[in-house]
């Protein structure tokens, strides 16, 4: 399915999120990182990377493949990122015949909405470890956990970007759950513009995500937040050997 956010929209990321808003995030997430792997993660491979805001604060000592199923978003991180490798490909069948230290799958996991697309996503990570690699996946929320709900943020000035995102489920007894998106965009002549879409999202529990992650040649680690950003739930696994 394809969402205007992440196509003719997409220009509008760094005024619904701006880049200064995931420093603290990207920095608890590199440690997760390199703590489970046990020394510095020198490359890591971003899956669903899309704007790159978060990559965009992963410092210049590192080598940063950034992937990603729509071109447009590409295009925005490219200004975020403008001297690494971006790689335009589907987590689920994407191959590189590369291996990297780590495998980074943030919020795009979300948009995983059957087993089959998660295990066909946890093997693309395998296949771009060696073992000893550290996969970490960090979901928004596990079925555990669901609660309606809504978020907003945004930006100010001319042009300038609100969004809000209810969070319902229409059937709890399946996998996936609704996002309602209203964004509200400011345009430069002061024009003020409306745009509503839903997006499906997955909704797995604990059980099943961290099955899914071992069979695909991982065995879960424990982890632990240090800094003071909240990550609701997040899995970190190293792969197996042969």
């Amino acid at each position: 399915m394809s969402y205007r956010l992440y196509e003719d929209l997409a220009s509008w990321w760094p005024y619904i999120a701006p880049r200064d808003t995931y420093g603290d995030e990207a920095a608890v997430y590199l440690r997760l990182l390199d703590d489970a792997l046990g020394r510095k993660a020198s490359s890591v491979l971003e899956l669903g990377s899309g704007g790159g805001q978060l990559a965009a604060h992963f410092g210049d000592d590192r080598e940063v493949v950034l992937s990603d199923l729509s071109e447009t978003m590409l295009q925005q991180s490219r200004l975020h990122n403008a001297e690494r490798e971006h790689v335009l490909g589907d987590m689920r069948t994407m191959r590189l015949e590369r291996t990297f230290d780590a495998v980074l799958l943030h919020d795009a996991v979300m948009y995983l909405t059957s087993p089959e697309d998660l295990r066909a996503t946890f093997e693309t990570a395998a296949a771009h470890l060696a073992p000893g690699g550290v996969f970490l996946v960090l979901p928004d929320v596990v079925k555990e956990t669901f609660e309606e709900g809504s978020i907003s943020g945004g930006s100010y000035g001319k042009p300038a970007a609100q969004l809000l995102e209810w969070h319902w489920d229409p059937d709890p007894e399946d996998d996936t759950y609704r996002v309602d998106m209203c964004l509200i965009l400011r345009h430069e002549d002061g024009r003020v513009e409306t745009v509503h879409e839903h997006h499906e999202m997955g909704l797995f529990d604990r059980r099943t995500l961290c099955h899914l992650i071992r069979d695909a040649g991982f065995d879960l680690v424990q982890g632990t937040v240090w800094e003071a950003v909240d990550i609701a739930e997040f899995f970190t696994a190293i792969k197996r050997g042969p």
